[in-house]
């Protein structure tokens, strides 16, 4: 696949991941927010909880299950240190969510996934 596909599949999860966290009572604050130290797909609030999303869109769920690991969400969770002053407010619990897509299956959505 070339990079404009990967880039189109991507914005497609990305959208389809915000929209099943505002079905669940999220508010979507920040989408693609670009760090030196990488990017975060979604910033979600809920409450006094605010999740910073890495998102996953793969053709079977099969791949779905295996598309995050270590390396990814310490990344994530970098770049989320980098904008959380953006973000999170005093009183605020601030985590790291990952939602796997796949078609044809419900999102799998891995709650304060990274715990250092």
């Amino acid at each position: 696949m070339n990079r404009a596909a990967a880039e189109r599949r991507g914005r497609k999860g990305e959208g389809l991941a915000a929209l099943w966290l505002r079905l669940q009572g999220w508010r979507i604050v920040a989408r693609r927010v670009k760090t030196p130290r990488g990017e975060i797909d979604l910033v979600a609030r809920r409450g006094r909880t605010v999740a910073f999303v890495e998102v996953k869109w793969r053709a079977t769920a099969a791949h779905r299950d295996l598309s995050i690991d270590d390396y990814r969400l310490r990344r994530v969770a970098s770049a989320a240190e980098a904008v959380a002053h953006r973000f999170v407010r005093g009183g605020d619990n601030p985590r790291i969510d990952v939602l796997l897509l796949a078609p044809g299956r419900w999102p799998r959505h891995i709650v304060n996934a990274w715990q250092p």
